[in-house]
């Protein structure tokens, strides 16, 4: 079997001539087989750096896509690193917590971010300036040898090797480095094209940042693997920018947290989204308003999926023609999901709500140095999702929300995504809400919803709120939060609102 770097050569051997890479950042295109050569020069240039893992601080591009081909085809590890907030301490963070020195970066990257580098960080400038014609013509004729003599010219190993080191997203607790092996990824590249007829006629948006599962994945390995065209952005925020290169590159596919079908559909044009085919949003829950407003605008239906960093990332979604909304669609071939009871462990029938646990070729390998927590998570191959859903009689998968995400008030447990839901439909199209618990002595906690401006009827929102949910449930105050703290991929930032709201509840005692 071969590994991601080894299918990627292959792919390159059949599409030598198609543009692999429209990279928006740099205005340069790449061809397969341009692609093909570069990373075989990189290869050399990493080959020299001593140890296992390379940590890799770069935006969603080709640079970044380079780096980890070069880095795979000389047997060590990627350590993708968070860039957009707090890159510095991010670094130190991943060296401390996988044993590693070298840092591949920017300076354009850097010098953007307003940081300073630290030590041992080798810069991608630095690299190419200094490669020779030599280098150059060793990597074309290099590339030019046929493949069953290419692909054990690089490194070549079992499938259980560790290609990536990522790191949960923190928006809960520390992160955690999750270890995902060739195998992992290689599910999910082999299994979306039997749900979804994806070819190398495709044009994917990738968009999405590769220090995140969802972009690493889907953004980069399952479009370079099958042949298709990325036409890469490393600012999924600039919406405008996004419509106007997915109209423009007639791309076929999308994916995207829904924050961002958020703003894409607020600041696009009808005819935008003409040419996509599939739209399907993840890492968080995909509220009415955006689901109709594609509809409505672009009569595009964005689909949804569930995964998690650690199930490589897709576990679920929906497909065209298979649709169920409010759903997060079947679960991916070959792999198994499975409900339990929270408190008994005892499977659960169809339509029962519990704890979501998942087995398959998708389950990471383990955290690494975390026997601990590797062990807490994973028991006879059943990974514990620490989500809560269902699966209904036709076997769709419902999510529910984090287990985390419910809290007792007065004994009873309250959905904090359900109070959310309720709350986002009654709530004007542009105020953005986040729902959270804070501590009460008495009743064990109070839910409270962070808004981003208090421009709207507050009464008229809680009395509709006191006719969907019990009084446990209504939010006992609404704090104005005009940014809404955002991880990079999109999601909330639970731990930093949270913080915000105790501080602020703390002032007023």
């Amino acid at each position: 079997m071969l590994q991601l770097h080894q299918r990627f050569i292959e792919t390159a051997k059949r599409f030598p001539q198609r543009i692999a890479v429209y990279d928006k950042s740099t205005g340069a295109d790449y061809s397969y087989d341009k692609m093909l050569i570069a990373s075989l020069i990189l290869s050399g240039h990493i080959g020299k750096i001593k140890g296992r893992y390379i940590g890799i601080l770069l935006p969603t591009g080709v640079g970044a896509m380079l780096t980890i081909l070069g880095t795979l085809m000389k047997g060590k590890v990627p350590v993708m690193i968070n860039y957009a907030t707090m890159a510095i301490e991010n670094c130190r963070y991943a060296r401390e917590k996988c044993q590693f020195k070298t840092i591949i970066t920017s300076k354009q990257l850097l010098k953007k971010l307003g940081l300073q580098p630290i030590d041992h960080m080798i810069f991608v400038e630095d690299i190419l300036a200094g490669v020779t014609l030599v280098a150059k013509l060793k990597a074309a004729l290099t590339s030019k040898l046929p493949f069953s003599v290419l692909k054990n010219l690089v490194h070549h190993g079992e499938l259980s090797e560790i290609s990536v080191i990522l790191f949960t997203s923190g928006s809960e607790k520390e992160p955690k480095a999750v270890q995902l092996s060739h195998r992992n990824i290689l599910h999910n590249v082999n299994a979306f094209p039997k749900m979804i007829h994806l070819d190398e006629n495709d044009v994917f948006a990738s968009i999405l940042p590769m220090f995140h599962v969802f972009g690493l994945t889907v953004d980069f390995w399952l479009p370079a693997l099958i042949g298709a065209s990325m036409v890469t952005y490393a600012n999924p925020l600039e919406y405008r920018t996004v419509c106007d290169y997915i109209r423009d590159y007639k791309v076929t596919f999308i994916a995207a947290t829904p924050a961002f079908f958020y703003g894409y559909l607020q600041k696009s044009s009808p005819g935008d989204f003409a040419s996509v085919k599939i739209a399907i949003a993840g890492a968080d829950h995909l509220p009415d308003k955006i689901y109709e407003g594609f509809l409505a605008k672009h009569n595009l239906t964005v689909l949804e999926g569930y995964g998690t960093t650690e199930t490589s990332p897709v576990i679920s979604t929906c497909i065209p023609g298979q649709h169920k909304h409010g759903s997060v669609g079947l679960p991916m071939p070959n792999t198994q999901v499975r409900i339990i009871d929270i408190d008994t462990d005892k499977i659960l029938g169809p339509n029962q709500e519990g704890k979501i646990l998942v087995k398959g070729d998708l389950v990471m390998e383990g955290y690494l140095y975390d026997l601990e927590q590797t062990s807490l998570r994973i028991r006879n191959g059943w990974y514990d999702t620490g989500d809560i859903g269902l699966i209904d009689s036709d076997g769709y998968l419902y999510h529910k929300g984090r287990l985390k995400r419910f809290v007792k008030v007065g004994g009873e447990m309250v959905s904090l995504v359900k109070v959310e839901e309720l709350l986002s439909d009654l709530l004007p199209d542009d105020v953005i809400c986040c729902v959270v618990d804070v501590p009460n002595p008495t009743k064990g906690a109070d839910v409270v919803a962070a808004v981003t401006t208090g421009d709207f009827d507050m009464h008229k929102v809680l009395k509709q709120l006191k006719k969907e949910l019990p009084p446990i449930a209504i939010p006992k105050q609404f704090l104005v939060i005009k940014d809404i703290p955002m991880m990079a991929s999109g999601k909330v930032n639970f731990r930093e609102i949270e913080k915000i709201v105790r501080e602020q509840g703390s002032k007023k005692r």
